[in-house]
């Protein structure tokens, strides 16, 4: 038995999503997605800040399969903390259809580094939000660029909009490609020609080695699973204006989630009401993803 107790106002992922009424284009990503545990084999950072249910590869693998993609970019879910092994298992697992995004601390061995990048571990993530982590100075993180430079590895950022100023000289000091995880979660109770959102445009705009992903309607939203309806602007005015930088993702199995927990298949469909037209589409779900995580 794991030795392990799930947060008791833990959301378990829905395990009969609906059959998406939009059919995923050949060779589309899910570019956003976690595995958490199972407990018993992989077992959760002592230092983690929750506790999820268990949702193995096996089980995300499944998802992938029944939503229509083909591939998976796998994320190190925050409960595992520096201990990638279990998203490293479910890339070795995937006969060459997922990739993964590390978290690493800042004296991560080289030896570290090429095994991942041997088993497909194209990026390394780094968070600043505080209800999930302890973010580290600026300097811890640039140690750990400096190593996974000769790699090409890529950074992922993952803040809140409120945070974007503060962070600004050191986000735009990094000369990776830097993919922003979920739009910078912009307050889509906000205008969405407002400053606030305006803020994270012009870091789009003005350096583009910044992506997006379009991801986590059901975290952004205030109105609820119906649509989202309020997330679609934010979503649609990224993907419009940099449609050969964003990315979408399930964000399966959605942890923290607070009030509801989103229908996988839903999600699916969202994608249209963002990406509206086949191009758009096909760029934002197979020809993007797959040239950052598959070039090689």
């Amino acid at each position: 038995m794991p030795d392990f107790v799930k947060d008791a106002d833990w959301l378990d992922w829905d395990p009969n999503p609906t059959k998406p009424k939009f059919i995923l284009p050949p060779g589309a990503v899910d570019a956003h997605c976690h595995v958490f545990g199972p407990g018993d084999q992989f077992p959760f950072a002592p230092e983690r800040k929750y506790t999820p249910c268990d949702a193995s590869k096996n089980q995300l693998f499944a998802l992938r399969d029944f939503l229509g993609f083909e591939k998976n970019v796998i994320v190190q879910a925050t409960c595992h903390g520096t201990d990638n092994a279990a998203m490293v298992d479910a890339i070795r697992h995937s006969n060459g259809k997922a990739r993964g995004i590390a978290t690493v601390s800042n004296d991560v061995s080289h030896s570290e580094l090429s095994d991942m990048h041997e088993a497909g571990v194209r990026g390394v993530r780094f968070n600043y939000v505080k209800r999930l982590v302890d973010p580290e100075p600026d300097a811890y993180y640039h140690q750990i660029v400096e190593k996974i430079a000769p790699l090409g590895w890529h950074v992922v950022v993952y803040f809140e909009a409120a945070d974007l100023a503060e962070r600004w000289n050191f986000f735009t000091s990094l000369k990776t490609t830097v993919v922003v995880d979920h739009m910078g979660r912009p307050d889509v109770t906000k205008d969405v020609n407002g400053p606030e959102f305006a803020l994270f445009l012009r870091l789009m705009q003005e350096h583009d080695n910044f992506w997006s992903k379009v991801t986590c309607p059901e975290r952004l939203s205030s109105t609820g699973p119906d649509g989202y309806d309020d997330v679609v602007p934010f979503a649609k005015k990224v993907v419009d204006l940099f449609p050969d930088r964003v990315l979408s993702g399930t964000d399966w199995p959605h942890p923290n989630l607070k009030g509801h927990m989103p229908d996988d298949g839903k999600l699916v469909d969202f994608i249209e009401r963002v990406a509206t037209s086949e191009e758009l589409r096909r760029k934002l779900l197979v020809d993007n993803p797959n040239r950052l995580y598959w070039k090689d």
